[in-house]
């Protein structure tokens, strides 16, 4: 693709599946890395903050840095999925993909590993979009709550589902890439 930009050709005469596998490896890395930056850095930062009576405690955080976090973690969850899909479609794999090869002589050694990582990635799509992105509205106030206990559910949810999130996201990344290199299961 780089190289096609330097000799000459234009961005026109550009492979659409290579600029589709490239969308779709910007995008999970925006998506996954701020899925680790809320697990492993900012969940951390606000029990500190929290915690620390002197300090400016965690209002910095959720009214500065969270809104635009969460807003680029969601969109590059589903452009992430949505690149991903179409790229399996445009190589007649999408089928075989969601159900781990074994659709009309499907190739088991390609759609077995993709497969697996398909589904963990659309659960994690699933779990960004219909569990965290509601909570993480209530903890917000940009949807009300009802009451303390409410807000402490939602609170928990985040932290529960985020730390599963981050933890099939290690698989996820491991099947996906298993996939695409002939690495055997």
């Amino acid at each position: 693709m780089i190289v096609n930009l330097f000799s000459g050709h234009g961005l026109l005469e550009l492979n659409e599946l290579a600029l589709l596998r490239w969308a779709h490896i910007v995008a999970g890395i925006i998506w996954v890395g701020l899925l680790y930056f809320f697990n492993f850095v900012q969940m951390p930062a606000i029990a500190a903050a929290t915690a620390d009576q002197g300090g400016p405690g965690p209002a910095a955080i959720g009214k500065y840095i969270l809104p635009r976090a969460l807003l680029w973690f969601r969109w590059a969850a589903l452009a992430t999925w949505l690149t991903g899909a179409w790229y399996l479609v445009r190589t007649d794999q999408l089928l075989a993909a969601f159900t781990l090869g074994l659709s009309r002589g499907g190739d088991t050694a390609y759609g077995l590993p993709m497969g697996i990582g398909v589904w963990l990635g659309t659960i994690l799509l699933i779990n960004v979009w219909l569990v965290l992105w509601p909570n993480q509205k209530k903890v917000m106030g940009i949807v009300k709550t009802e009451g303390e206990a409410d807000l402490a559910r939602a609170r928990k949810t985040i932290a529960t589902v985020a730390r599963i999130n981050a933890a099939l996201s290690i698989p996820m990344l491991m099947f996906m890439v298993a996939a695409g290199h002939g690495v055997a299961l």
